[in-house]
């Protein structure tokens, strides 16, 4: 018997995102737009750090719906066929279905599922939509899943700055994988070398935000730390007059 829906599949398709965090609650910027697809739950920017080994999804909006990234999407599972529409430059695929009731037919595409007017080539309007037909036609979605052992998030994720140190350095109760594909370990004194963690925070000059950025292989020295903490603006200095 072939796959039906991976967790991770499930779990975006069926968790509830741009609601607030209950482990947050008084926190600003405290709703869920990240899927952990190892925990297979969604998550606000105040628990990514606690996630940071997982493999990480952003979900965004539009029109109402969710969506995600094309660039990301395909990385877990074939996305041909699937509609894309265009945000901020980036393509991004829906990922429910979206009914739309109609009278009659015309010419063109429709989507498999929904009856959606599509454009052509493609035959489905979302992700959720392609997967129903995969599954109704053929029973098993394996051919279509992709091997993915890591995913981040952008480089310009905002995480926010009022976080406790206990929230970077702890697990929060809720990050516990699920399904892992392969069992992950690491010594204490290697997470700064490891490949599969792609992720550190850095702040950004004068905002009460972080940004979460992929890490470099360069390192700031304590004296230019300091240097760099300690100065200060100087006195403005006129032109002599003539």
């Amino acid at each position: 018997m072939g796959i039906q829906k991976p967790a991770w599949l499930e779990a975006l398709y069926t968790q509830k995102f741009f609601v607030g965090c209950s482990y947050h609650e008084s926190a600003k910027k405290n709703e869920k737009n990240v899927c952990c697809l190892d925990c297979c739950i969604s998550i606000c920017p105040h628990c990514v750090p606690s996630h940071r080994f997982h493999r990480l999804l952003q979900v965004r909006r539009y029109v109402y719906h969710d969506v995600v990234r094309l660039e990301d999407l395909q990385k877990l599972i074939d996305c041909s066929n699937v509609q894309a529409y265009t945000i901020n430059s980036a393509k991004v695929v829906f990922i429910k279905k979206r009914p739309q009731n109609r009278q009659f037919k015309g010419s063109g595409n429709y989507c498999t599922s929904c009856d959606r007017s599509l454009q052509e080539p493609f035959i489905h309007c979302s992700l959720g939509c392609k997967v129903d037909f995969v599954l109704k036609h053929y029973k098993d979605l394996s051919p279509y899943l992709r091997r993915c052992n890591s995913l981040t998030l952008s480089p310009d994720f905002l995480i926010p700055q009022d976080m406790g140190e206990d929230e970077v350095t702890n697990e929060t109760p809720h990050s516990t994988i699920v399904d892992s594909d392969e069992p992950m370990s690491w010594s204490s004194g290697s997470s700064e070398n490891t490949s599969m963690v792609c992720t550190e925070i850095v702040r950004k000059k004068r905002s009460g935000l972080y940004v979460c950025a992929r890490s470099a292989n360069y390192k700031v020295s304590d004296e230019d730390m300091a240097t760099s903490m300690s100065r200060r603006k100087g006195i403005p200095h006129r032109s002599p007059l003539c």
